[in-house]
């Protein structure tokens, strides 16, 4: 029997495009954002879905109410994070998870046989279908400088079927996902070591045997403790996470 894939709700339909526009740089720090009677006429929302799309907006600190002007573009954070929660809070923004400059595609999305570790970081029997995205990120010069896989258990694939597909997820595949079947992603854990690059790793990033990478797992899990999603990222040597912090005295 065929997926029938169920649009997102009118309001994240809209947040989605804003977030976007915002992404893009259609619009840009101080714009402003149309307004609760502007959306609901161009969308065909009620105003108060309208509200809660610029009440979204502001809540993850993408826009800003402004006293007798509107709403605007908030003006853009520092591309530093401090933790390892503000990067996520900034993937869950913008669907994105590389820096300005770069961009990302999707070169495999496929439903596999669950490899003995990603079954055990998912929950489920080794063998068993999962869904596996590849992702490669380039530079502005066009040249890969990481790679990632994300796992996901293969029972959503019914409900969120573009997981199946090897095109970019415009609102971010966490926010996909949390709309199709409710799992809101709200713990991650990330674990970071170096290793040698395999035949595969060169294939992927483009480079020369032998070669050392930095490998990133994130785990994140719903308020359930279920396995939201599994990822590995893999980059070169010289591409550096960087994270601020305060040391309380």
């Amino acid at each position: 029997m065929p997926v029938i894939e169920r649009p997102l709700p009118p309001y994240m339909q809209v947040i989605a495009h804003i977030r976007a526009q915002i992404d893009a740089g259609e619009l840009r720090p101080g714009d402003l954002i149309p307004s609760d009677r502007e959306l609901a006429k161009e969308w065909g929302i009620s105003r108060v879905t309208a509200q809660k799309v610029l009440t979204a907006l502001k809540a993850e600190g993408l826009a800003e109410s402004i006293t007798g002007v509107g709403t605007r573009v908030r003006e853009s954070a520092s591309k530093v994070h401090h933790t390892g929660r503000d990067r996520a809070a900034a993937v869950r923004r913008s669907g994105r998870i590389y820096t300005p400059g770069e961009y990302a595609r999707i070169v495999s999305a496929e439903l596999v046989p669950a490899p003995e570790p990603v079954a055990a970081a998912l929950g489920i029997e080794a063998g068993a279908p999962a869904i596996k995205r590849v992702r490669v990120t380039y530079n502005k010069d066009d040249q890969a400088v990481s790679a990632s896989t994300s796992w996901y258990d293969g029972e959503f694939a019914e409900a969120a079927p573009r997981l199946l597909e090897a095109e970019r997820i415009t609102e971010g595949s966490w926010s996909y996902l949390e709309a199709r079947t409710g799992r809101r992603a709200v713990y991650g854990s990330d674990s970071i070591d170096t290793r040698l690059a395999t035949q595969e790793d060169a294939a992927l990033l483009g480079i020369e045997l032998p070669a050392a990478l930095k490998e990133s797992t994130t785990t994140l899990k719903d308020g359930e403790n279920v396995v939201v999603e599994y990822g590995i990222s893999i980059s070169q040597s010289g591409r550096n996470s960087v994270y601020e912090y305060e040391i309380d005295g």
